[in-house]
């Protein structure tokens, strides 16, 4: 398919779908690190532009419009989230774009968080204004860790399919779980996504493989807990200030933050992605991204589609 991204950030969903086979043909964010991140690993059909500021019709015609609208408001990691907050009215610009648009299909994500928001009136209102643009609307609470990601990452996935298109979407099944089965595989740990990641104090080719020396204290808090090497992380967040370091996972080893590069193994970037910034941008767009391993199954379950 001819796909275009909203809110693609570094591109973390978009790699999902082309490593499945589908066209990004334009993309867009306003956070200047990421665009630049996207430019230099996937391409240059990404705009750097406030998406209340682009007319749909300078936007090329998709077979699907996908996008992770910015979810601060929403997450639960958000204490003071509201449904006020003017960030949850993004979601609106990928509305507009839908209504002007028209595509056979689009997929929106979000924390699991926009589940409860307002005892669920919120979310309510959200897939009623997808479905009053002519969708069928579903949706699903995926956990990353089923799939072979080695991190516990739980998003809504929304999958919109125009009524007139005879299809209808089915999500893929798990592969990974908690303990191996004779269906599933056990998921991914920590210990086992980072085993042959070299020590970050020396020599080595890697990119982005620097960390944080922002105070190792486990104290309980977001960022201060152990991280068990035989367990899936736990989810990376965008949470910072700008030194990058509050909320940055501790290494395994109990010694160290995770580098910027050992962030992305988890979240399944290919090691040759190569990030654009400074440590807490990098962290930030890491956190913010859907993994791409994810965004690949959700993709592949278009692949026998004909338009």
């Amino acid at each position: 398919m001819n796909v275009v991204s909203l809110f693609s950030g570094a591109g973390g969903l978009d790699l999902g779908f082309i490593q499945a086979g589908h066209n990004i043909i334009w993309a867009n964010d306003i956070f200047k690190d990421a665009v630049s991140t996207y430019r230099h690993n996937i391409g240059d059909h990404i705009s750097l532009q406030d998406i209340h500021e682009i007319p749909s019709e300078i936007i090329p015609n998709p077979d699907i419009i996908i996008g992770g609208f910015p979810c601060q408001g929403f997450s639960v990691a958000n204490t003071g989230r509201h449904e006020n907050d003017e960030r949850n009215k993004l979601y609106l610009e990928m509305i507009r774009i839908l209504h002007d648009k028209k595509p056979p299909f689009f997929m929106a994500e979000n924390v699991k968080g926009i589940l409860s928001l307002n005892h669920g009136m919120v979310f309510q209102t959200i897939l009623s204004d997808f479905q009053s643009l002519g969708y069928r609307v579903q949706y699903r609470l995926m956990n990353a860790a089923d799939y072979g990601v080695p991190q516990t990452r739980y998003r809504v996935i929304i999958i919109g399919t125009r009524e007139d298109i005879p299809y209808t979407y089915t999500y893929p099944e798990q592969t990974h779980a908690k303990d191996a089965t004779l269906m599933y595989k056990k998921w991914v740990s920590v210990g086992e996504a980072l085993n042959n990641i070299p020590d970050p104090d020396l020599p080595n080719d890697l990119s982005n493989h620097v960390y944080s020396k922002y105070k190792l204290i486990f104290n309980g808090y977001l960022g201060h807990r152990p991280t068990d090497p035989n367990k899936p992380a736990p989810t990376i967040t965008a949470r910072g200030d700008d030194r990058g370091g509050v909320v940055i996972l501790p290494h395994p080893n109990g010694k160290r933050r995770m580098t910027c590069r050992e962030l992305a193994t988890i979240q399944s970037f290919p090691l040759d992605f190569e990030f654009i910034g400074g440590i807490s941008s990098v962290c930030r767009q890491i956190g913010n991204a859907v993994p791409p391993i994810l965004a690949k199954a959700i993709a592949n379950q278009f692949n026998h589609l004909t338009l």
